[in-house]
């Protein structure tokens, strides 16, 4: 009968310990303002934005030199494909460019 009354106060102290830490979570949840940190990560990303921006349009500028160096190296061997190279290579800067400009767009900056 011991036995059975410990496990009980057991069982009840543990219910008794997750609904007191259960309470305390919900009261410190409810006590913080998430639309001021929603608004404060609003403003850095967007403080980034052209930074961003300007990085995309570096690194399509240096693929476009890349890719211009490889097409003329297979130009110059007379390679069958260089047609298709070129079209890979400069279809890799327009969509860099192109999405930049798009993000910027839609985003309103």
């Amino acid at each position: 009968m011991k036995t059975r009354n410990k496990q009980g106060r057991s069982k009840l102290l543990k219910v008794i310990g997750f609904s007191l830490i259960s309470l305390s979570l919900a009261s410190a949840a409810l006590a913080q303002d998430g639309n001021a940190g929603i608004n404060q990560a609003n403003t850095q990303v967007r403080s980034y934005f052209d930074s961003g921006t300007s990085l995309m349009y570096a690194i399509g500028a240096i693929l476009g030199l890349i890719g211009a160096v490889k097409v003329y190296s297979k130009w110059s061997l007379g390679e069958q494909d260089t047609s298709k190279v070129a079209a890979a290579w400069f279809g890799s800067c327009i969509f860099l460019v192109v999405v930049a400009t798009i993000i910027k767009s839609f985003f309103g900056m």
